[in-house]
């Protein structure tokens, strides 16, 4: 599957809070999401639209990593793109 396209910060953090993180801090034009979710896990995600796809492919690795799910398989889940 194809990394999604056009998806920007606010909506990947709408998203990213669905699954159990939480908005921690913010500074500039970056959001820190963090879970305690299989342990403590920290994504700074880039308020910008739409996300740039290889900034976007590598927090969806990041962040499927952690859950122990493929990036195709959170993509599902988050129902972005």
């Amino acid at each position: 599957m194809k990394v999604p396209r056009d998806v920007s910060g606010d909506e990947l953090l709408r998203a990213l809070i669905r699954l159990g993180y939480q908005l921690s801090r913010q500074k500039g034009s970056h959001a820190i999401a963090t879970t305690q979710l299989h342990g403590e896990h920290h994504v700074a995600v880039p308020r910008h639209n739409p996300i740039k796809i290889g900034t976007l492919n590598h927090l969806l690795k990041d962040v499927a990593e952690h859950h122990g799910l493929t990036r195709d398989e959170l993509v599902d889940l988050l129902g972005i793109g």
